[in-house]
């Protein structure tokens, strides 16, 4: 009899399939990048990166190196509302909306920190399903907070039915036992909330409610006021929040007023100098507090007044601003890999947050770029600029995605994209074999490494056995090395320390290679599912070599090149 399956989840159709995702390498194009002419406060940061290109595949380009790091991801998906947007391809039916989304947030909560959390924008039409996606791709324990935002200021007269006002703000910690919140600063309004006008020596107070709803079994008796009045309980329903030897001690201590005339039903006093330094977060935020659509449409008009085309519901800084107050602090890392406009990154660079955004549209050079220099050169003074002291400072690093490894010769025979230099390809193989690329330069085989004794060669070169000898000999009884080539003679099963698999055979069943957007386009939807390929157990268990680790805290496992294990003994003899 077949096992019932007692999991709660969310199914759609082609839920099963996942892409095989190409791990690119990232190529910088300093002639983008940008910086300020000199350093305009400690807090600067000039490693922030924008990257152009597919979503997916960059976010699985950053896997290898910022796994873990994220403290705080903010991202503003397409809605999958049917409506016409002109950056985003939306309307996309609901199943493969979830998936394309499932795979990203997948790599997204991997690369969040321990300690991260990460906050997506939605609307009515999905928010129900991405709550229950997000339970399962992070854990419904994980859940935070689903915050409404007050996203514009008058009704739609033209509403079919309700006029809608407000988006959502979810939010998932990445493991909500190490997640912690800040506090959000104090206004001037609430501090003036707080009077003194009995000139207590301990300055500005304000009168709290001394009863409340909640049962409390020594919270009903009377009270005698100073002018001699008796109250004989709290209000009906209510209990007063002290026990009567609790309120005589307070009234003692001066923690009691009476109203001037002594007359009043009692009020707990509430000391400004004796509140926490700052607000707990709540879940409503107007548009008072962070902004709105068209406040944000005027600043991007100001800011970018040649742009013909801006964003139909671009967020206000200030929406971000509330985000990364809560979850971040100073120079941690914070990632938007549905950029748009840019203005995570626009609000983290002026916060003093580092940042990566993603975005494939051209909009990344006709908005993203031009809106970030004026933010670094200090031209940008509206969003959260005066309420920072924005000044401008720091910079980014613009990177494109490299090609794919694999491509086709004039025959149609799959070889190593000749685009790639040698750098390159080392770099991509470290990717595909679970290695950290980091070339040492003295020893021209150590081009990645796994552990502080596993490494990683990689050449295109015919190895003899020579070769394989005296690469053995330097690599010594310690440590191992594995050898990405072309093609070797040898079996190479006499040297202890070395495994040797060939490219790009090995690597082609593993991957979609050519693939280069994933994004929501109707064009680009999947095709037919995908054959699962069986994956081989990691080989020379027992064998006596040294043990591979693929990555800190990391059992080695099945690799591209294990589908070829025939050539690590043998290749062309």
């Amino acid at each position: 009899m077949a096992k019932s399956n007692t999991r709660l989840e969310l199914t759609w159709i082609g839920k099963e399939n996942r892409p095989k995702l190409e791990p690119r390498v990232l190529i910088e194009d300093a002639g983008k990048s940008y910086h300020a002419a000199r350093r305009v406060s400690e807090n600067d940061f000039f490693d922030n990166r924008l990257i152009f290109g597919d979503n997916l595949l960059a976010l699985r380009a950053l896997e290898q190196e910022f796994t873990g790091r994220i403290k705080c991801i903010y991202i503003d998906p397409p809605y999958n509302t049917g409506s016409a947007f002109t950056h985003y391809h939306d309307g996309i039916e609901h199943s493969l909306w979830l998936s394309l989304m499932r795979d990203r947030l997948e790599i997204l909560r991997r690369l969040l920190a321990e300690n991260g959390s990460i906050w997506i924008s939605i609307d009515d039409n999905e928010m129900p399903y991405l709550r229950i996606l997000l339970d399962e791709v992070f854990g419904r324990a994980n859940f935070i907070a689903q915050c409404i935002w007050e996203k514009v200021y008058s009704p739609k007269s033209s509403a079919k039915f309700l006029s809608e006002n407000h988006d959502y703000v979810v939010c998932y910690a990445r493991d909500v036992s190490s997640w912690k919140r800040n506090l959000l600063p104090r206004t001037e309004k609430q501090d003036r909330a707080y009077k003194n006008p009995d000139n207590d020596p301990r300055g500005p107070w304000k009168p709290s409610d001394l009863s409340a709803r909640n049962y409390y079994s020594v919270g009903r008796y009377p009270i005698k006021c100073p002018s001699g009045r008796v109250i004989t309980g709290p209000p009906q329903g209510m209990y007063w929040r002290v026990a009567k030897e609790r309120l005589e001690e307070m009234d003692r201590e001066g923690r009691i007023w009476w109203g001037k005339d002594g007359n009043n039903v009692p009020a707990i006093k509430r000391f400004l100098s004796e509140v926490i330094d700052g607000i707990v977060p709540e879940t409503i935020w107007t548009y008072d507090e962070v902004g709105h659509n068209q406040a944000a449409k005027q600043h991007l008009k100001k800011l970018l007044p040649d742009v013909e085309e801006l964003f139909v519901t671009p967020k206000p800084e200030g929406l971000i601003e509330r985000i990364l107050t809560i979850a971040s602090n100073l120079g941690d890392w914070v990632l938007d890999s549905f950029a748009g406009t840019g203005t995570t990154g626009t609000t983290a660079q002026k916060m003093g947050r580092r940042w990566i955004m993603v975005e494939l549209g051209d909009h990344c050079h006709t908005h993203i770029i031009p809106r970030m220099k004026k933010v670094i050169d200090g031209e940008d003074q509206g969003g959260i600029s005066k309420a920072v002291d924005w000044k401008g400072g720091g910079g980014f690093r613009y990177y494109r995605l490299g090609p794919s490894l694999i491509v086709e010769d004039e025959w149609g025979n799959p070889v190593i994209n000749p685009e790639f230099n040698a750098a390159m390809l080392a770099e991509a193989m470290c990717k595909l074999e679970g290695f950290t690329f980091d070339p040492n330069p003295d020893v021209y085989w150590q081009q990645g490494r796994s552990s502080e004794t596993d490494f990683i060669y990689v050449t295109t070169q015919f190895m003899s056995k020579d070769m394989l000898a005296k690469l053995s000999d330097e690599v010594g009884p310690n440590r191992s090395l594995l050898i990405c080539c072309s093609a070797f003679r040898c079996d190479v099963s006499q040297f202890e320390n070395l495994t040797v698999k060939k490219i790009p055979k090995a690597v082609l069943k593993k991957c979609e290679w050519g693939h280069d957007d994933y994004s929501l386009e109707i064009e680009n939807l999947p095709d037919a599912p995908p054959e699962v390929v069986e994956q081989h157990e990691a080989q020379r268990a027992g064998d006596g070599k040294p043990v591979r680790r693929f990555g800190k805290g990391k059992e080695a496992g099945p690799t591209l090149f294990d589908m070829a294990q025939d050539d690590s003994k043998g290749g062309e003899k």
